[in-house]
């Protein structure tokens, strides 16, 4: 009669684990011994690199279990003209859940957008980080991958004049004026989330060629760098179709991957629209700064300090991750 009992004793921490996301897996990772130093296959390339610091990114994924992944990387020099690195080469590495040191994904050339497309199969449940690396110059980007069951339980959040105090201050981040300024308890409440075993999204209207100053901001900051999904339509100073990404985004991670949104936070009225027609309820959605309450949304007024206390405090741990 106690064999059963001990069984799922033993084996719960492995389910427990299976489900909830693998924050460490990602975090402390070992170092990577970079590939061989070469040279780059075009001469403007090496000019290039020669003047211009590297402003990689790669776009984040996120995908339900049995879903194939293919992960996009762009390579570019220079934060303000961008130049793209084209037809060069760079190596590919993987690690992450059940997977303790680096595995070497293979070697890959850059198209005429210095972009390159791995395709990693299909990964267990888990949390995982992709490293690319420049053969020319070593220089290298990191990018994050989720692969989560059907019903993990996710809260969203906008960063712009949502965690931070005002829009304009993304863009004097990425010019290197000052680093934004958080809200009031805006740090607590995520890692509170984080803490609690929800999934933490980040949907942003930046264009994608600033994910580089968003992770470091994060990072800073001391909450996830990951999952980070900017705006890939454009390449101007302000991206068009705000509310279409988003709202296309919303969509793919309720109805593709699966995830059980329980709470959105935003600060315009794009965010508003983007989260109702993406099917999140208005009762969960909370927009803080001149918006607040609007259109029968959940009202922040200044800061975090009373929302933290009252409602993210008294949100219950995630199902699927017990304390």
């Amino acid at each position: 009669m106690r064999v059963i009992p001990f069984i799922f004793a033993c084996f719960y921490p492995f389910f427990s684990y299976a489900q909830c996301p693998d924050m460490e897996a990602v975090i402390k990772t070992p170092m990577l011994t970079p590939p061989i130093k070469k040279h780059f296959e075009h001469f403007t390339n090496k000019f290039n690199v020669s003047f211009f610091d590297p402003w990689h990114m790669v776009h984040d994924e996120i995908v339900q279990q049995g879903q194939a992944i293919t992960v996009t990387a762009k390579f570019d020099y220079n934060a303000r003209f961008h130049k793209d690195l084209e037809q060069e080469y760079v190596q590919a590495y993987l690690i992450g859940t059940n997977i303790n040191q680096w595995k070497a994904l293979g070697r890959y050339q850059t198209d005429d957008e210095g972009k390159v497309q791995v395709n990693l199969g299909i990964l267990p449940i888990g949390e995982y980080r992709i490293r690319f690396v420049v053969e020319g110059d070593l220089t290298s980007t990191d990018g994050f991958v989720s692969v989560v069951e059907a019903g993990r339980k996710a809260v969203l959040f906008d960063i712009d004049g949502t965690l931070t105090k005002s829009d304009f201050e993304a863009y004097a981040d990425y010019v290197g004026i000052k680093t934004a300024k958080p809200y009031p308890y805006a740090i607590e409440m995520v890692n509170a989330y984080k803490n609690k075993g929800y999934q933490i999204i980040f949907l942003t209207a930046r264009p994608y060629w600033v994910a580089k100053n968003a992770r470091e901001w994060a990072t800073k900051m001391g909450i996830p760098a990951w999952h980070y999904r900017s705006n890939p339509y454009g390449d101007g100073a302000i991206p068009p179709n705000t509310q279409e990404h988003k709202t296309n985004y919303v969509k793919y991670l309720k109805n593709t991957v699966g995830l059980n949104i329980i709470r959105a936070y935003g600060n315009a009225t794009t965010d508003i629209a983007a989260y109702a027609d993406g099917g999140l309820p208005k009762a969960e959605t909370y927009i803080i700064g001149t918006n607040a309450g609007k259109e029968n949304t959940q009202p922040i007024y200044n800061d975090y300090t009373y929302h933290y206390s009252t409602v993210v405090v008294n949100t219950p741990q995630s199902s699927s991750c017990p304390l």
